[in-house]
């Protein structure tokens, strides 16, 4: 199992703030765990009752 190197600095670089909200992009999150971005949202869809409301929303795409 690969060890997460995980630090301070690291996850201040990934926060956002968007419209006065704190908040880290999907990829950001998969990196940070080393799994690709579309298994991450897999596994958040497949466990969605262990999350809050808050935690997962997706912006509109702009064509």
């Amino acid at each position: 199992m690969q060890e997460l190197m995980i630090n301070e600095n690291n996850i201040k670089d990934k926060i956002h703030n968007i419209r006065n909200q704190q908040m880290m992009l999907d990829r950001d999150l998969a990196e940070l765990y080393h799994v690709g971005t579309r298994r991450l949202n897999e596994q958040v869809k497949r466990n969605i009752e262990r999350f809050p409301k808050e935690f997962m929303f997706q912006l509109p795409m702009i064509k």
